[in-house]
């Protein structure tokens, strides 16, 4: 069983919410202040920020204030473990899928496969 399931688990429930999901779509452009990212919710500011507060408890963003200003960043490689992930899920069906390409070419006369 791989080592990363515990971190993977946190940032797929951290995920699994659709605001928490539209934050990070917005913050894989550029870093944002806070009151940028609340600007296309119909929430309080409080409920926002508890949406954030979940998403750096998974280690997904990074936050720093100055002053008033707090702004908010996507931390470099935390979707690194989805991508593992899907990696390792899609590998056994593409090697099928790559099987099939080939026998249907070979069967077919269609392929070379020098």
């Amino acid at each position: 069983m791989p080592k990363y399931l515990d971190e993977l688990d946190t940032v797929l429930r951290a995920l699994a919410d659709p605001t928490r999901r539209a934050v990070v779509e917005r913050l894989a452009k550029s870093p944002a202040i806070v009151s940028d990212l609340a600007a296309p919710f119909s929430m309080t500011l409080p409920s926002l920020m508890q949406h954030l507060s979940i998403l750096e408890n998974a280690g997904v963003i990074t936050s720093q204030k100055h002053g008033r200003v707090r702004t908010v960043n996507l931390r470099p490689g935390a979707l690194d473990v989805l991508h593992l992930w899907l990696g390792e899920q899609r590998t056994p069906a593409e090697h099928r899928a790559g099987r099939l390409g080939i026998h249907v070419a070979l069967t077919t006369g269609e392929g070379n496969l020098t």
